[in-house]
């Protein structure tokens, strides 16, 4: 196979089924336990290789500084990981909303590391770009792996699950959920009894940041007491987003068209996608081998 020159690659969204706070490190990360999903839907990153060792993204994300970017943080590392003098012109289409709890950043992250190692052809394996990928995220490796997951520590030590595959009507409130607040908030439970994965998947599980999120962001309340009405709301990570589970896609969609315009004066947005196992990264990695 010809060395590539030019590849397009998704960056999917994730959703925490369930995530439970059972204690906090002395660097201040929160232990925890969680069942990631992906679904098919999210950012697309395409990259366009260059000889000269620079590295470009468009377009600038707003509030964002270039070097801050975890998608050129990632390429950064992978270059002085390996010694490449190789760069790239990465474009992000942006569709997953920042602070949204679905992991876009970790999951554009992934993607980049994922999408230039083949592009550079650098060989490593996905355990040595998961490793990489946690020193710049601890959502990162699961993204890598593209595997369902039951994770504990600090969301990096991996279990692939099977879960079902419903699906799924996410909403945005409209606000932006600051991980960092939610995170070192007074109120937030770190004290969860820890379970075993059959119990998670036998009972499932609730989410420990919820109670604090919708003290912090009405518009997350008011989405959740909404979306209650129709089906099970969950929060996802730190939020903002909501997701509930759903038996078809018409359903989903009926449910999404009578979506209100703004919660506590936020502009509200949804989607409905399909939840997978497997991701579409993967998927596209494979396509590639």
């Amino acid at each position: 196979m010809s060395n590539p020159t030019h590849i397009a690659l998704p960056a999917p969204a994730k959703i925490n089924r369930m995530l439970h706070i059972t204690g906090r490190r002395s660097d201040g990360y929160h232990q925890l336990q969680t069942l990631f999903q992906f679904l098919d839907y999210g950012d697309q990153l395409t990259f366009a290789l260059r000889h000269d060792g620079r590295l470009t993204l468009t377009p600038a994300l707003d509030q964002v500084a270039l070097e801050d970017n975890l998608i050129i943080r990632a390429a950064r590392l992978l270059q002085t990981q390996s010694g490449t003098s190789l760069g790239c012109d990465i474009t992000l289409k942006k569709q997953l909303p920042m602070g949204g709890g679905l992991g876009g950043g970790s999951s554009d992250a992934a993607t980049a590391l994922m999408g230039l190692n083949h592009l550079w052809q650098l060989g490593y394996s996905a355990a040595t770009l998961a490793t990489l990928g946690l020193t710049l995220g601890a959502d990162i490796p699961v993204f890598v792996h593209g595997q369902a997951a039951w994770a504990e520590g600090i969301g990096e030590c991996l279990t692939p699950v099977e879960l079902d595959t419903p699906v799924f009507l996410v909403i945005h409130p409209g606000c932006h959920c600051a991980t960092g607040a939610v995170f070192t908030h007074p109120d937030l439970t770190r004290d969860s009894a820890p379970i075993n994965l059959a119990a998670a998947l036998k009972e499932g599980g609730r989410n420990d940041c919820e109670a604090v999120v919708r003290r912090l962001y009405p518009a997350v309340d008011q989405a959740i007491n909404w979306l209650n009405r129709f089906a099970s709301a969950h929060l996802t990570g730190t939020g903002a987003c909501i997701f509930a589970a759903f038996t078809d896609m018409t359903e989903a969609n009926a449910v999404l068209a009578k979506l209100p315009e703004t919660f506590s004066g936020h502009r509200v947005t949804g989607f409905v996608a399909q939840g997978t196992n497997c991701s579409s990264l993967l998927t596209a990695m494979k396509k590639l081998a």
